[in-house]
């Protein structure tokens, strides 16, 4: 997403203790996956150069289990079966409803 957006994520997942590795757009996310690297992958629908959905399925074709969160302003778009991420948040989201989520998908 957008340099502000994701820094202020990344800097809230920081301050609950969480570990965050941030990539601009899903080209560079999927070249910083590691299979057993990370616990959650949080995404963008809309990145340039790969988009959220397209980055889900490539790192699923990797690494199966890997969970994958995709905050989106398109959720009632991208709910589908077809979906490759395991939960969807939309935008515009409460910090509480990320950290709900997170703990969803990590419990």
């Amino acid at each position: 997403d957008q340099p502000a957006v994701r820094g202020s994520i990344a800097l809230l997942l920081s301050l609950d203790e969480h570990t965050v590795a941030e990539a601009a757009d899903g080209v560079e996310g999927f070249a910083l996956f590691r299979p057993g690297g990370f616990d959650l992958v949080i995404t963008d629908f809309d990145m340039p150069r790969m988009n959220g959905d397209e980055l889900a399925r490539k790192i699923k074709q990797v690494c199966p289990s890997q969970r994958v969160l995709m905050i989106t302003a398109y959720a009632e778009r991208l709910g589908g079966s077809d979906n490759p991420v395991d939960a969807i948040l939309s935008k515009p989201f409460q910090l509480d409803e990320l950290r709900c989520a997170m703990a969803g998908l990590l419990s």
